[in-house]
Protein backbone atom coordinates (compact mmCIF):
# COMPACT_ATOMS: atom_id res chain seq x y z
CA UNK A 1 0.00 0.00 0.00
CA UNK A 2 1.63 3.40 -0.63
CA UNK A 3 1.98 5.58 1.48
CA UNK A 4 0.41 9.07 1.55
CA UNK A 5 2.51 12.02 1.05
CA UNK A 6 3.50 14.00 4.05
CA UNK A 7 1.52 17.26 4.32
CA UNK A 8 3.43 20.28 4.33
CA UNK A 9 4.78 21.07 7.27
CA UNK A 10 2.65 24.30 9.76
CA UNK A 11 4.76 27.25 8.95
CA UNK A 12 4.67 26.22 4.68
CA UNK A 13 0.85 25.52 5.44
CA UNK A 14 0.56 29.09 7.11
CA UNK A 15 2.37 31.03 4.42
CA UNK A 16 0.43 29.00 1.44
CA UNK A 17 -3.01 30.20 3.50
CA UNK A 18 -1.78 33.45 4.27
CA UNK A 19 -1.14 34.23 0.42
CA UNK A 20 -4.22 33.30 -1.08
CA UNK A 21 -6.34 35.32 1.58
CA UNK A 22 -3.94 38.09 1.33
CA UNK A 23 -4.07 38.28 -2.61
CA UNK A 24 -7.54 38.01 -2.55
CA UNK A 25 -8.42 40.22 0.59
CA UNK A 26 -5.61 42.16 1.08
CA UNK A 27 -3.66 43.11 4.46
CA UNK A 28 -6.60 44.50 6.18
CA UNK A 29 -9.23 42.21 4.80
CA UNK A 30 -7.94 39.01 6.44
CA UNK A 31 -7.40 38.11 9.95
CA UNK A 32 -5.50 35.68 11.47
CA UNK A 33 -7.80 33.46 12.00
CA UNK A 34 -8.98 33.28 8.85
CA UNK A 35 -5.71 32.10 8.09
CA UNK A 36 -4.98 29.50 10.39
CA UNK A 37 -8.16 28.10 9.90
CA UNK A 38 -7.51 28.07 6.11
CA UNK A 39 -4.11 26.17 6.92
CA UNK A 40 -5.46 24.02 9.64
CA UNK A 41 -3.27 25.25 12.22
CA UNK A 42 -3.78 27.07 16.13
CA UNK A 43 -3.55 30.49 16.11
CA UNK A 44 -0.44 30.53 18.41
CA UNK A 45 1.14 28.69 15.76
CA UNK A 46 1.95 32.29 13.90
CA UNK A 47 3.35 33.98 16.39
CA UNK A 48 5.63 31.18 17.30
CA UNK A 49 6.63 30.82 13.82
CA UNK A 50 6.27 35.15 12.53
CA UNK A 51 6.13 36.80 15.45
CA UNK A 52 2.66 38.72 14.36
CA UNK A 53 0.30 39.49 11.00
CA UNK A 54 2.60 42.54 9.67
CA UNK A 55 5.77 39.85 9.59
CA UNK A 56 3.65 37.41 8.20
CA UNK A 57 3.07 39.77 5.47
CA UNK A 58 6.61 40.62 4.99
CA UNK A 59 7.23 36.72 5.05
CA UNK A 60 4.85 35.88 2.45
CA UNK A 61 5.80 38.54 -0.02
CA UNK A 62 9.47 37.57 0.35
CA UNK A 63 9.44 34.07 -0.15
CA UNK A 64 9.18 34.05 -3.78
CA UNK A 65 10.77 36.71 -4.23
CA UNK A 66 14.07 34.82 -3.88
CA UNK A 67 13.33 32.73 -6.31
CA UNK A 68 12.43 35.36 -8.81
CA UNK A 69 15.45 37.49 -8.35
CA UNK A 70 17.67 34.65 -8.50
CA UNK A 71 16.17 33.57 -12.11
CA UNK A 72 15.71 36.97 -13.09
CA UNK A 73 19.76 37.33 -12.34
CA UNK A 74 20.35 33.96 -14.06
CA UNK A 75 19.03 35.31 -17.43
CA UNK A 76 20.61 38.60 -17.18
CA UNK A 77 24.13 37.71 -16.62
CA UNK A 78 23.32 34.73 -19.21
CA UNK A 79 22.48 37.73 -22.11
CA UNK A 80 25.59 39.52 -21.02
CA UNK A 81 27.83 36.67 -21.72
CA UNK A 82 25.86 35.94 -25.11
CA UNK A 83 26.40 39.19 -26.03
CA UNK A 84 30.30 40.11 -25.39
CA UNK A 85 32.27 42.23 -26.56
CA UNK A 86 28.97 44.09 -26.91
CA UNK A 87 26.04 44.26 -25.18
CA UNK A 88 22.46 42.81 -24.95
CA UNK A 89 19.52 43.99 -26.86
CA UNK A 90 16.82 46.14 -25.06
CA UNK A 91 14.16 43.02 -26.27
CA UNK A 92 17.09 40.61 -24.43
CA UNK A 93 17.40 42.92 -21.34
CA UNK A 94 13.57 43.32 -21.06
CA UNK A 95 12.81 39.57 -21.51
CA UNK A 96 15.20 38.61 -18.95
CA UNK A 97 14.01 40.83 -16.61
CA UNK A 98 10.37 40.15 -17.37
CA UNK A 99 10.43 36.09 -18.55
CA UNK A 100 10.34 34.29 -15.40
CA UNK A 101 7.33 36.46 -13.73
CA UNK A 102 5.04 35.68 -16.94
CA UNK A 103 6.06 32.32 -16.59
CA UNK A 104 5.48 31.72 -13.24
CA UNK A 105 2.36 33.06 -13.50
CA UNK A 106 1.23 31.70 -16.44
CA UNK A 107 2.55 27.97 -15.56
CA UNK A 108 3.47 28.02 -12.14
CA UNK A 109 0.27 26.55 -10.34
CA UNK A 110 -2.38 28.68 -7.89
CA UNK A 111 0.70 29.65 -5.59
CA UNK A 112 2.20 31.90 -8.12
CA UNK A 113 -1.11 33.00 -9.55
CA UNK A 114 -2.19 34.44 -5.91
CA UNK A 115 1.58 35.80 -5.28
CA UNK A 116 1.33 38.22 -8.25
CA UNK A 117 -1.54 39.15 -7.54
CA UNK A 118 0.00 39.93 -3.96
CA UNK A 119 2.74 41.70 -6.17
CA UNK A 120 0.28 43.73 -7.94
CA UNK A 121 -1.91 45.21 -4.31
CA UNK A 122 1.61 45.94 -2.50
CA UNK A 123 3.02 47.85 -5.94
CA UNK A 124 0.12 49.85 -5.87
CA UNK A 125 0.46 50.55 -2.37
CA UNK A 126 1.72 53.90 -0.49
CA UNK A 127 2.04 51.95 2.66
CA UNK A 128 3.64 48.69 1.81
CA UNK A 129 5.04 49.45 -2.05
CA UNK A 130 7.94 51.37 -0.75
CA UNK A 131 9.33 49.35 2.10
CA UNK A 132 8.72 45.56 0.73
CA UNK A 133 9.65 46.72 -3.42
CA UNK A 134 13.03 48.34 -2.10
CA UNK A 135 13.55 45.61 0.59
CA UNK A 136 12.97 42.67 -2.04
CA UNK A 137 13.74 43.94 -5.25
CA UNK A 138 15.82 46.84 -5.27
CA UNK A 139 18.97 45.50 -5.58
CA UNK A 140 18.04 43.09 -8.51
CA UNK A 141 16.72 46.45 -10.07
CA UNK A 142 19.77 47.99 -9.80
CA UNK A 143 21.72 45.92 -11.74
CA UNK A 144 18.81 45.86 -14.24
CA UNK A 145 19.04 49.14 -14.81
CA UNK A 146 22.86 49.18 -14.65
CA UNK A 147 22.37 47.14 -17.79
CA UNK A 148 20.15 49.27 -19.78
CA UNK A 149 22.58 52.28 -19.36
CA UNK A 150 25.45 49.86 -20.46
CA UNK A 151 23.02 49.91 -23.63
CA UNK A 152 22.04 53.10 -23.62
CA UNK A 153 25.06 54.93 -22.94
CA UNK A 154 24.12 57.89 -24.54
CA UNK A 155 20.75 58.58 -22.61
CA UNK A 156 20.33 60.36 -19.51
CA UNK A 157 19.85 58.42 -16.76
CA UNK A 158 16.27 59.84 -16.25
CA UNK A 159 14.81 59.03 -19.08
CA UNK A 160 15.83 54.98 -18.63
CA UNK A 161 14.34 55.63 -14.69
CA UNK A 162 10.92 56.88 -16.37
CA UNK A 163 11.26 54.08 -18.62
CA UNK A 164 11.36 51.30 -15.96
CA UNK A 165 9.10 53.06 -14.61
CA UNK A 166 6.20 52.94 -17.32
CA UNK A 167 7.41 48.85 -17.63
CA UNK A 168 6.85 48.15 -13.87
CA UNK A 169 3.23 49.44 -14.50
CA UNK A 170 2.67 47.28 -17.66
CA UNK A 171 3.69 44.50 -15.33
CA UNK A 172 1.30 45.82 -12.31
CA UNK A 173 -2.11 45.96 -14.50
CA UNK A 174 -1.17 42.48 -15.83
CA UNK A 175 -0.63 40.60 -12.97
CA UNK A 176 -3.97 42.33 -11.66
CA UNK A 177 -5.98 40.41 -14.21
CA UNK A 178 -8.92 43.03 -13.82
CA UNK A 179 -10.61 41.96 -17.17
CA UNK A 180 -11.05 45.19 -18.56
CA UNK A 181 -9.31 45.27 -21.17
CA UNK A 182 -11.45 41.85 -22.26
CA UNK A 183 -14.47 43.94 -22.08
CA UNK A 184 -12.60 47.32 -24.06
CA UNK A 185 -11.77 44.65 -26.99
CA UNK A 186 -15.14 42.78 -26.55
CA UNK A 187 -12.95 39.63 -25.89
CA UNK A 188 -10.94 40.25 -29.00
CA UNK A 189 -8.10 39.41 -26.45
CA UNK A 190 -7.68 38.45 -22.67
CA UNK A 191 -5.88 39.56 -19.66
CA UNK A 192 -5.34 36.28 -18.46
CA UNK A 193 -3.34 35.67 -21.95
CA UNK A 194 -0.10 36.11 -20.40
CA UNK A 195 1.80 34.05 -23.41
CA UNK A 196 0.37 37.01 -25.12
CA UNK A 197 1.64 39.40 -22.65
CA UNK A 198 5.24 37.66 -23.30
CA UNK A 199 5.40 37.93 -26.89
CA UNK A 200 4.76 41.60 -27.24
CA UNK A 201 5.95 43.20 -23.82
CA UNK A 202 9.70 43.85 -24.85
CA UNK A 203 9.38 44.80 -28.47
CA UNK A 204 6.79 47.03 -26.82
CA UNK A 205 8.96 48.46 -24.04
CA UNK A 206 12.03 48.56 -25.93
CA UNK A 207 10.60 50.78 -28.79
CA UNK A 208 9.53 53.09 -25.66
CA UNK A 209 13.27 53.01 -24.37
CA UNK A 210 14.45 53.53 -28.00
CA UNK A 211 12.03 56.76 -28.32
CA UNK A 212 12.48 58.17 -24.98
CA UNK A 213 16.58 57.93 -26.42
CA UNK A 214 15.69 59.51 -29.86
CA UNK A 215 13.95 62.31 -27.83
CA UNK A 216 16.63 62.99 -25.68
CA UNK A 217 19.30 63.19 -28.21
CA UNK A 218 17.05 65.51 -30.23
CA UNK A 219 16.41 67.40 -27.33
CA UNK A 220 20.74 67.99 -26.94
CA UNK A 221 21.12 68.90 -30.34
CA UNK A 222 18.89 71.55 -30.91
CA UNK A 223 19.89 75.25 -30.95
CA UNK A 224 18.57 76.05 -27.33
CA UNK A 225 20.77 73.29 -25.95
CA UNK A 226 23.28 74.56 -28.00
CA UNK A 227 22.86 78.18 -26.89
CA UNK A 228 23.14 76.84 -23.08
CA UNK A 229 25.89 75.16 -23.70
CA UNK A 230 28.19 78.51 -24.63
CA UNK A 231 30.14 80.11 -22.25
CA UNK A 232 29.41 83.25 -20.81
CA UNK A 233 26.87 85.18 -18.56
CA UNK A 234 23.22 83.40 -18.09
CA UNK A 235 20.21 85.17 -17.61
CA UNK A 236 18.68 84.41 -14.28
CA UNK A 237 14.97 82.53 -14.31
CA UNK A 238 12.52 83.80 -12.27
CA UNK A 239 9.81 81.59 -10.49
CA UNK A 240 6.52 81.65 -10.96
CA UNK A 241 4.62 82.74 -8.16
CA UNK A 242 2.78 80.10 -6.54
CA UNK A 243 -0.69 78.95 -7.29
CA UNK A 244 -4.06 79.36 -4.94
CA UNK A 245 -2.63 75.61 -2.66
CA UNK A 246 1.14 76.76 -2.79
CA UNK A 247 2.11 74.09 -5.58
Amino acid sequence: MARKSASPPGRERILDAAEKLFAKRGFYGVSLRDITQAAGVDVALVGYHFGGKRALFDAVFGRRAEVLNRERLELLNEIRLQARPGTPSLEAIVHAFTYPLLERSARGGPGWKSYFALVAYVNNSPEFGPALMSQHFDSLVARFIAVLREALPDVPPQEIYWGYHFLTGALTLTFAETGRIDKLSESLIRATDLDSVLERLAPYVAGGFRALAARAAAKASSPRAARRRRPGKTASRKLPAPGPQGS
